[in-house]
């Protein structure tokens, strides 16, 4: 299901970056406030759409410095399973069900490892997603956005030049919280079509994981 929020409008003038602009003040301001953050702990609700097909998941996000992941899908095609991700092009886990007991060891861009739209785990970490905007080509602009959870946000959007990043993707937009300056929202269209949402809860950062901990 699509992340419903209160949609307050605020007619004001936009922060527009031309195409070869690196960023936008609210991107500034996450990175400046991610520069403090050693781990984190998030609950991720994505949908994605490729075709006729739709995949729908709720995961538990588990990182820390400098590049160690752990994921679990809490819900959706292949409840149960998780994955552990500690750099390179491998990740370890298992499946949900039936076949939690096997562990296996496969490539980053296998089926098993990688969301309906071929996502990988590395590409779900917050900082990747940031940084998308500051590496694909396009208009990037940023604007006061919705109230979101409670919380005044940012909207940034990034209008993609063509040829995108994905087939037929041309926009994508993320909403910051204004008040801890990390995100709460993404949305990528190809056209008018919503083809990738993701909303993140429940985000925890500096809790003190250790290396053991994935």
């Amino acid at each position: 299901m699509l992340y419903r929020f209160s949609i307050v409008v605020l007619a004001m003038a936009a922060v527009i970056a031309p195409a070869s602009a690196a960023t936008v003040p609210a991107i500034t301001a996450f990175q400046e406030t991610f520069a403090k953050v050693n781990d984190y702990t998030v609950i991720v609700n994505a949908h994605e759409v490729l075709g006729s097909q739709t995949q729908d998941r709720t995961y538990r996000y588990m990182w820390k410095r400098p590049h160690l992941v752990k994921t679990l899908i809490l819900s959706g095609p292949g409840s149960g399973g998780g994955a552990v991700w500690t750099g390179g092009d491998t990740v370890s886990g298992h499946q949900g069900g039936i076949l939690a007991f096997i562990h296996l060891t496969v490539g980053l861009h296998d089926g098993r490892a990688t969301s309906l739209r071929g996502y990988t785990i590395p590409d779900g970490i917050l900082q990747n997603q940031v940084a998308k905007y500051t590496t694909i080509k396009g208009a990037l602009s940023e604007r006061n956005g919705p109230t979101i959870a409670g919380q005044e946000t940012t909207l940034v959007e990034l209008k993609i030049a063509a040829p995108g990043p994905e087939p037929g993707m041309t926009r994508a937009v993320i909403y910051f919280s204004k008040a801890t300056h990390l995100p709460l929202v993404q949305i990528r269209w190809a056209g008018d079509k919503i083809i990738s949402q993701e909303t993140w809860t429940d985000l925890h950062t500096n809790v003190g994981l250790k290396d053991s901990d994935f």
